[in-house]
């Protein structure tokens, strides 16, 4: 468990950015939940992107990407090179 904290701290160096991250997890996987729960449908829909928009804006001044952001181009990479013709030299 250590080794993911150490991870994530290693890109949320910037002090304005980790607190808009410290703002915004909470806003998007405990707040969000419970309005949701609550039946509050657009006051949870509001804390879950704007709490996505505190961590997106804590990355643009950091100038690094998002670990989601990361996910996606991965994923799509394995996608693009999996789709991908093999070509093979027939001699």
């Amino acid at each position: 468990m250590i080794k993911p904290i150490e991870n994530w701290l290693s890109r949320h160096k910037n002090t304005t950015s980790f607190w808009l991250h410290m703002l915004g997890i909470p806003a998007c996987f405990i707040a969000a939940p419970t309005f949701l729960i609550l039946g509050n449908w657009p006051l949870a829909l509001a804390m879950f992107v704007g709490g996505y928009a505190l961590q997106f804006l804590g990355h643009l001044i950091e100038g690094n990407r998002s670990g989601e952001e990361m996910l996606l181009r991965k994923i799509l990479r394995l996608h693009t090179k999996q789709s991908q013709p093999t070509t093979r030299n027939h001699i």
